[in-house]
């Protein structure tokens, strides 16, 4: 889980199960880099970095399979109404 990491320690984190998941599914970075679009150096840079393109990083997830791990990202979160949270039962405090 990346919750408790530090910005650059989770973007090691995901360029090194990206490395993980590209040998897995046994393409080379040139393999990877002309099915993706995404330059060689790029790829190359990322899983040694983590530094990578927006664009760049959502093309090798597709590729990957992993495109769908962006969609609960900046997600919306429900809204409450003024009802549901004057209703909402307090959890602590003196009784």
């Amino acid at each position: 889980m990346l919750a408790f990491n530090t910005p650059m320690e989770s973007i090691l984190q995901i360029a090194q199960r990206a490395r993980s998941q590209r040998l897995s599914q046994n393409l080379s970075r040139k393999t990877l880099a002309k099915i993706s679009g995404v330059p060689e150096a790029s790829i190359k840079r990322f899983e040694q970095t983590g530094q990578i393109a927006l664009l760049s990083l959502l093309k090798i997830a597709y590729v990957l399979g992993c495109i769908e791990s962006f969609d609960p990202l900046f997600a919306p979160k429900e809204n409450l109404s003024l009802e549901q949270i004057l209703r909402k039962e307090r959890s602590r405090g003196r009784t």
